[in-house]
């Protein structure tokens, strides 16, 4: 069952971390004028544009992608299916801190997708990380 639960969260962090470090890697400055997308744009009340920083942020994505995408061929690996999920979960809770000191900045629909977003990404890392129940033969994740 935790096989299961971490390939889930493994595909899930592969597709967040692929595709916003593809974009932002690939298109910088409209990574950056319109990010997270759907009509929305989180990042230039941040600060203004700089690309250099913007396609570091989109090559950290593209590592972390690459990262989970190991772990997901692997997942019966504890090791790495958990080294990519405290991976994640360092990055994603520091991030999380960091806008949760800026959300005075939004209206209450960005805060609440931003964090929920944040949280939800944070969870998944979380999930990776925690232990699995024992199974029937005795092994515990």
């Amino acid at each position: 069952m935790k096989t299961r639960v971490d390939r889930a969260c493994l595909v899930v962090l592969l597709l967040v971390g692929a595709s916003t470090g593809f974009w932002a890697f690939v298109a910088p400055e409209s990574w950056h004028a319109s990010f997270p997308g759907f009509g929305l744009d989180w990042l230039p009340r941040l600060g203004p544009y700089n690309e250099h920083l913007t396609r570091d942020t989109g090559a950290m994505f593209l590592a972390l992608a690459t990262l989970s995408s190991a772990a997901l061929r692997r997942v019966d690996d504890v090791v790495l299916t958990r080294a990519a999920g405290a991976a994640w979960l360092v990055f994603n809770a520091l991030h999380f801190g960091f806008h949760s000191t800026m959300l005075h900045m939004y209206g209450l629909l960005d805060q609440v997708l931003s964090m929920g977003s944040l949280g939800l990404v944070t969870g998944l890392a979380l999930v990776l990380v925690l232990p699995g129940r024992a199974s029937g033969q005795g092994a515990s994740r």
